[in-house]
């Protein structure tokens, strides 16, 4: 099913909004501080029972330099030795994990991510795969998903061939934006023929999939020069583009606040960047998937949502959002049939768990019966864009419209304002309403009333 997009710029205004990107429902500011590893043990336990498949995420928080639009858990420093006692930590914990896990549960999906994963030296990287290879069954042939995220200032033609030898196939490129002036204003000085050569490499090597991510918002930015930006990327042809919104949270990210927010661009300059992104993509040949993803046609993701199996993980859009995924590392978040887990945020912390023999499990939630009916329903509006309420009354055993009946009236406006074709048996985002499925989706969540919307970035 092919996604078309119609501009509104009235409607974006009026549903723009601060709220969550659902790569899980409920959210992690949902999740409580008194979680126990044990719970975790127990849920593997069942997925073990379960033979479910696995994904796993490895984070790895190491940078040279700081981004000042950063807002992920990071380390900042060029002492290559401060990776060793992570790794042991790291090592530790796949040990320790591998133990609740069954060697015919299979690992479909590997990534890792950061930070900068290329932090660690060739040998390292040996040695963490040997150690994954050791204690989980991985694929010996290229048919799992293996992506690692690459800042193509750390990586070179060879360290890209030891990735593919090592079983990666699929790379995820930090870009952010090409002009020099934007480059300046968010500290992270790269050049075009850096990410050219990571692009040749990939390719060469046979990679499967190779990823861009841009960022319209950053200081300095214009329509104009985001636009040319994005020329040149489309040249480049990557199979899959992410497009993200800056989210400005000086408060939450102190790398922010180095951020002139006098250079940062207004909310019609803002709208202006999206609107143009989407109409160069589009014109490009790239499918919108939804939330900031475009794809080509024949890229996995469009496949999996033309013929219904896209999900949604915290991963981002996936395929195998069918397997349990298992999160190592400082801050890395684990689902696990009903459970959400997530590692201590601090690297003392986390590495000071493991020498101790324990997992280092500081938050998590358990899913009630309300949450798992409204994370079903907002997974499929959010990678599908439509919803059969016949499908979701015979999982839940419920009277849709009866269970819904606080959110009808809010349908309703936007069925009159045609983000949406409210129907007697369904819901279906139009056209207008995709680049809003994140204001429909919270319509249908429960925690809202009370959530922190500042602690979240805007939809568009």
């Amino acid at each position: 099913m092919f996604n078309p997009i119609r501009w509104d710029a009235e409607l974006i205004r009026r549903y723009d909004k601060a709220g969550p990107r659902y790569t899980s429902y409920p959210t992690a500011l949902q999740f409580h501080e008194d979680t126990s590893p044990l719970v975790l043990e127990y849920a593997l336990a069942a997925s073990k029972a379960a033979r479910r498949d696995l994904s796993l995420y490895l984070h790895v928080p190491f940078c040279a330099n700081i981004c000042y639009y950063c807002a992920c858990n990071k380390v900042i420093t060029k002492d290559r030795s401060r990776s060793q006692p992570y790794l042991h930590a790291l090592h530790r914990e796949i040990e320790l994990v591998s133990r609740s896990v069954g060697r015919n549960q299979i690992v479909e999906q590997l990534h890792l991510g950061g930070g900068t994963p290329t932090f660690f030296s060739h040998a390292e990287l040996r040695g963490l795969m040997a150690k994954l290879r050791s204690h989980f069954t991985l694929h010996d042939d290229d048919t799992g998903d293996y992506s690692i995220e690459i800042d193509p200032r750390e990586a070179d033609w060879s360290t890209i061939g030891l990735l593919r030898e090592l079983g990666f196939n699929r790379l995820s490129l930090g870009v952010q934006d090409l002009d020099p002036d934007v480059q300046r204003a968010v500290n992270r000085l790269q050049s075009l023929e850096q990410t050219q050569a990571v692009m040749d490499a990939g390719r060469t090597l046979a990679y499967r999939s190779i990823n861009i991510d841009l960022i319209y918002g950053l200081p300095k930015q214009t329509p104009d020069s985001f636009a040319r930006t994005l020329e040149t990327i489309i040249e480049l042809r990557p199979d899959r583009l992410s497009v993200f919104n800056y989210a400005h949270l000086p408060d939450r990210f102190a790398p922010q606040r180095r951020i002139n927010e006098t250079d940062l661009p207004s909310a019609e300059a803002r709208l202006a960047m999206l609107e143009g992104s989407v109409q160069q993509l589009t014109s490009a040949g790239y499918r919108y998937i939804g939330m900031d993803h475009f794809a080509l046609p024949d890229d996995s993701l469009t496949n999996a949502q033309e013929t219904g199996r896209l999900q949604r993980n915290f991963q981002g859009y996936t395929t195998h959002g069918h397997c349990d995924l298992i999160g190592l590392g400082v801050s890395a978040i684990s689902q696990i049939g009903d459970l959400y887990s997530q590692n201590d945020s601090d690297i003392q912390g986390y590495q000071s768990s493991l020498a101790r023999g324990e997992l280092a499990t500081r938050r998590g939630l358990v899913c009630n019966a309300d949450d798992r009916l409204r994370r079903a329903v907002i997974s499929q509006l959010i990678c599908h864009f439509e919803l059969k309420f016949a499908d979701i009354e015979r999982c839940f055993d419920i009277v849709f419209r009866q269970y819904f009946a606080d959110c009808w009236p809010v349908l309703e406006q936007m069925h009159r304002d045609r983000l949406v074709c409210l129907e007697q048996g369904s819901l279906t985002v139009l056209p207008a309403g995709r680049l809003l499925v994140r204001s429909i989706c919270m319509v249908f969540d429960a925690y809202q009333a009370s959530a922190e919307m500042p602690r979240y970035s805007r939809v568009i």
